[in-house]
């Protein structure tokens, strides 16, 4: 009879999984930023076989500022052509190094300490959201009155003082993104459960002698994620323009780092002789966060109760 259950249950997971892609290739908008995300982050899995990444530790003297692409004319005078016959579609940035390259390099590392801050953000703010919610009481109130005083101080102003305070590194700058950012998801799951742990099949577990850890998080997260997910989708654009914009005043740990904030920020004293030195790296974070914000959208739409009938 168990295996029976467990067949049915499958098959229908299956099946509302099919629902849902069908709902979101029916719209076209969902569907070219399901292309941008998931391209990007394809193409971050395969960058080491399209760019050496040593290339992104080395100075490539004396070319500096070159453009040589016949597609796009800035209309700058005295633009330096770059020698010889290598061409470089995006032109070259202050240390002479191929800008699309390096694009390509920074791809990775954008988007693995993205995702490394929204899944560290979803486990803090789940569990401690969905323990406070269930057991209630002073926990409840003490959770609260944390996230609270977190909510109270602008994030990006709170990761700039840890960064100053602390190092520079890829390892602070991370944390300090992440400690202003599981706040959000402490107050989304704690609501869900508030509403899900009051429904029948909780009190038959309970009746049944399950554990509250068991029925927490065996029965009422799962049931309660949905929104989790699709605000974790949307928060992964965010956060790369949260960590972006840091490198970009200035945080960076090294000026060779190949990061999109980092590349826009070494081109802004060159901006007006060499403007694909900010254009380019800051469209690609702005396709980034597009994609990813159009996929969350598409999720949330495909996981409205009013389209499954």
């Amino acid at each position: 009879m168990d295996l029976e259950k467990t067949g049915v249950g499958d098959s229908r997971r299956k099946s509302e999984l099919r629902y849902t892609l069908h709902l979101m290739r029916q719209n076209p908008i969902v569907v070219v930023g399901s292309v941008l995300a998931i391209g990007s982050v394809v193409l971050s899995l395969v960058s080491s076989l399209i760019v050496n990444p040593a290339a992104g530790n080395t100075q490539n003297l004396p070319i500096r500022l070159c453009w040589n692409n016949p597609v796009i004319d800035w209309g700058i005078h005295n633009l330096f052509v770059c020698p010889g016959a290598q061409v470089y579609p995006l032109g070259t940035d202050a240390y002479g190094r191929d800008l699309l390259q390096m694009i390509i390099l920074a791809l990775p590392l954008d988007l693995e300490v993205a995702l490394t801050i929204v899944a560290s953000a979803v486990v803090i703010g789940v569990s401690m959201g969905a323990v406070a919610a269930y057991a209630g009481g002073l926990l409840d109130e003490l959770v609260l009155r944390i996230t609270d005083v977190f909510f109270s101080i602008p994030g990006l102003s709170l990761a700039i003082v840890l960064v100053t305070f602390f190092s520079h590194s890829l390892f602070w700058l991370t944390t300090a993104v992440l400690i202003t950012w599981w706040p959000t998801y402490v107050r989304l799951i704690r609501s869900q459960v508030l509403t899900e742990k009051e429904k029948a099949y909780v009190e038959a577990l309970r009746s049944t002698g399950a554990g509250r850890l068991r029925i927490l998080f065996r029965h009422i997260v799962p049931n309660s994620i949905y929104p989790v997910l699709v605000q974790a989708t949307l928060d992964v654009g965010g956060v790369i323009l949260v960590f972006s914009v840091l490198m970009f005043i200035g945080f960076s740990p090294s000026p060779l780092l190949p990061e999109l904030g980092n590349l826009a920020h070494a081109g802004i004293d060159n901006v007006f002789i060499a403007p694909w030195l900010v254009l380019f790296p800051g469209l690609t974070i702005l396709l980034i966060a597009l994609g990813f914000n159009l996929l969350g959208d598409g999720i949330r739409d495909a996981l409205d109760p009013r389209l499954r009938r």
